[in-house]
């Protein structure tokens, strides 16, 4: 583990919680940190603009005072998740807030630019970026990335179509440095196995939004507890980038899950007018089959921590 940067190195528990559009506020971020796994957030949850300094502000300061109350176990860092596509033009100030905050890691999606990296490189901050192939994944680490957000089949939201050994195998066979792995992560048993494969981190996101500390709806997070792998639809209508979905939310807009039109690429948007028609389409991954009631994310980890140990122990008395 001394390969990975420092920020990563001493993580309480090998996890990342993914940023969730709309749904990861300072809340559900601190709550996460405290509990012992990387919490992060998209900065275009921050609306308008300038609340993202007074979020940032607010974790900070809350983690700050955690690790002064308790040094025996301090909380894990945070990220901010930056949307690297031309469609963000808040781009430049959100990054010129992380900088000023020092935002322990940065995740980027959807591109990667080298100044971006470099803005978090100038004070020590570390850079993941999401990929779904091994291409892209070459790109990144060639425009100065850290590390890697493997975004394998049944993630949730924008997820890819590639099995998650096949593709940290490729990735693998070449980088060395930090990789995290998403897909269908909500157990303890899934962490590890994330580990076996070869990634350092389980990267989950759907899990966390059936908790208390979540902004999504009583609905959605019902929803969650509700379905399983079945329920979950794969298309581009929403943002011209495929992702997954629960196919519940898709029927109350009026739409068939099964005969989804194609968007077009091209116009992918992310967070303007145009994505107010689908506010209450529910991204959603494959591994919610596990997720039977909801709960604070605190207790959430710590079912998590157990179900590592115990599929730890397993393999070892076998």
């Amino acid at each position: 583990m001394s390969r990975l940067p420092p920020a990563l190195r001493s993580l309480p528990f090998p996890v990342i919680g993914s940023p969730l559009f709309i749904i990861s506020t300072p809340k559900l971020v601190i709550a996460q940190c405290i509990a012992g796994v990387v919490g992060s957030m998209p900065a275009l949850n921050a609306r308008p603009a300038e609340q993202l300094e007074e979020w940032l502000i607010e974790i900070t300061q809350a983690l700050a005072a955690h690790n002064k109350a308790h040094p025996e176990q301090p909380a894990a860092p945070f990220a901010i998740n930056q949307i690297v596509h031309k469609s963000n033009d808040r781009l430049e100030h959100d990054m010129a807030m992380c900088v000023k905050y020092k935002v322990p890691v940065i995740i980027t999606s959807l591109g990667a630019r080298e100044d971006i990296n470099a803005a978090a490189h100038s004070y020590g901050g570390v850079v993941l970026h999401d990929i779904i192939n091994n291409k892209h994944a070459h790109k990144a680490i060639e425009k100065g990335a850290d590390g890697l957000i493997a975004v394998a089949a049944g993630a949730g939201g924008h997820a890819g179509v590639k099995s998650p050994f096949a593709l940290i195998q490729e990735i693998r066979q070449w980088f060395d440095g930090p990789l995290a792995l998403s897909g269908s992560i909500s157990t303890g048993d899934a962490v590890l196995a994330a580990q076996a494969a070869g990634a350092d981190f389980a990267y989950i996101g759907s899990a966390f939004i059936a908790t208390q500390e979540a902004r999504a709806s009583e609905a959605y997070k019902q929803a969650i507890v509700d379905s399983d792998s079945d329920d979950i639809v794969y298309s581009n209508l929403f943002t011209g980038v495929h992702g997954n979905y629960l196919a519940p939310s898709i029927r109350n807009a009026g739409l068939d899950p099964e005969h989804l039109p194609e968007s077009d690429p091209s116009k992918m948007n992310f967070g303007g007018d145009k994505s107010k028609a689908w506010k209450d389409i529910w991204g959603c991954g494959q591994g919610i089959g596990s997720i039977t009631e909801v709960q604070s994310t605190a207790d959430y980890v710590a079912k998590l921590k157990r179900e590592y140990a115990s599929a730890r122990a397993r393999l070892q008395l076998g």
